[in-house]
């Protein structure tokens, strides 16, 4: 372990944060395997699962709304806040199956409440790091989350399936609570905006007195134009793009992964599914940062080697073989998906970081639940098996694009990342 990595493991907030984010990702994950599940065995319908998903992925394009709060609000009390919504809602659905009152609207009732106190995590992972962690510690600081954002906690998908074939997914719900309760934990004991802490990070001995909601609100319009106005003419714009592409495809996926795994062999099938994705996952965002140094245009082109995997697992003729291609599938999303964190902490001005993830979060994002509700329906018309094979096309387009795209083929190494490489103005200054 490097020096840079043991300072970044000895600072306590990180470590929290980490923790935290690692547990409340598990739960994350654990309430929407038992939902969609719960949903196909009570319908048995791609295009209630898709809906339903839906519902649970609007965080992605809802978080233009949750970025201006992101960069002015208290973030302590809304990490704690959100787990214990979110922990008191899932004891909803057991009451529910213990009193024989468990139907699909209850699941739609719910779905709903969990979505809106998740909503600030995503932009707020962006906002929070740079304020916990040196400069030079960020790529390694990105990497680690990566792991449990993207990775670890979908490794609690595969267990979740398991979980649900032995004793049901009601079950799974009380052991979800305790999950967001040790969240709330963790997330208390973080600390930020001390002034001595605010002088180190950001080079001004001066404290700035807390927003009231009314000045939030008040500034709220223009916060958002400035995340558009600092994005517009830049490479990200297309970025943006093939980013939004995939995860239509993603949407697609697990919109109808529930009815792939039961077809291949039940709820233990389709949690090792989601597993495989999560470990993709991991093992790219854990091997992106050894990348630093490759032209990050040609690292985009790896999508297509992910297409093509993701075309072998729905032709595979085993189980096990197709969820082995499958979780090759989405290395490369994971790769490209730590390096895009990097750069944009090293390209954005940081006190922009909040507005400008939510923006490009919502814009790439918003394709999430449109692909879950396209997904489920287009499913129920042309089959699984057939959908799942089309949806592959998703990771495709990036490769093709970038292809056809020289801008994009050259752009230089996230270790060598300048502002105007990819067309972002190097002194921002929003008023």
């Amino acid at each position: 372990m490097s020096s840079l990595d043991r300072a970044l493991w000895c600072n306590p907030d990180f470590r929290r944060f980490f923790a935290g984010q690692f547990v409340t990702n598990a739960g994350d994950s654990l309430y929407t395997v038992a939902m969609l599940w719960l949903a196909f065995e009570l319908s048995n319908s791609t295009l209630v699962t898709g809906a339903l998903n839906a519902i649970l992925l609007l965080p992605w394009p809802l978080q233009v709304f949750a970025g201006p709060l992101v960069d002015r609000l208290p973030l302590e009390r809304v990490l704690v806040g959100s787990q214990v919504i979110q922990g008191t809602v899932v004891l909803a659905l057991p009451l529910a199956a213990a009193t024989g009152h468990l139907r699909v609207g209850v699941l739609f009732a719910v779905a709903p409440v969990l979505m809106l106190a998740s909503l600030l995590m995503a932009p707020m992972e962006t906002a929070l790091l740079p304020r916990i962690v040196e400069d030079e510690r960020l790529p390694g600081a990105n990497a680690a989350l990566s792991t449990v954002t993207f990775g670890l906690d979908m490794v609690f998908d595969a267990l979740g399936g398991g979980f649900v074939a032995l004793f049901g997914a009601t079950t799974l719900f009380l052991a979800d609570s305790v999950t967001f309760a040790a969240a709330a934990l963790l997330f208390a004991g973080i600390r930020l905006g001390t002034p001595a802490r605010a002088d180190e990070r950001t080079g001004s001995g001066r404290e700035t007195a807390p927003e009231t909601v009314r000045s939030v609100l008040r500034s709220y319009v223009s916060d958002l134009r400035d995340g558009v106005r600092v994005l517009r003419g830049t490479v990200f714009v297309e970025l943006i793009l093939t980013t939004a592409v995939a995860n239509f495809t993603t949407g697609v996926a697990l919109a109808i992964l529930p009815a792939f795994g039961d077809g291949l062999g039940g709820p233990a099938v389709y949690g090792l599914l989601l597993g495989a994705l999560g470990i993709g996952r991991l093992v790219g965002s854990f091997v992106g940062p050894w990348f630093e140094g490759v032209s990050y245009g040609r690292l985009l082109l790896t999508h297509g080697l992910g297409a093509c995997s993701w075309l072998a697992a729905v032709l595979a003729p085993s189980p096990a073989l197709t969820v082995v291609l499958f979780g090759l599938a989405w290395v490369p999303a994971g790769m490209s998906g730590v390096l895009m964190a990097t750069l944009n902490q090293r390209v954005f001005p940081a006190d922009l970081l909040g507005r400008v993830a939510a923006t490009k979060g919502t814009a790439s994002g918003a394709t999430l639940p449109l692909g879950s509700l396209v997904g489920g329906a287009v499913a129920a018309v042309l089959g699984t098996t057939l959908t799942m094979a089309v949806a592959a096309s998703g990771f495709g387009f990036t490769a093709v694009y970038v292809l056809l795209r020289p801008r994009l083929r050259r752009l230089p190494a996230v270790r060598a990342a300048r502002p105007d490489d990819f067309g972002v103005e190097a002194e921002q200054s929003i008023e």
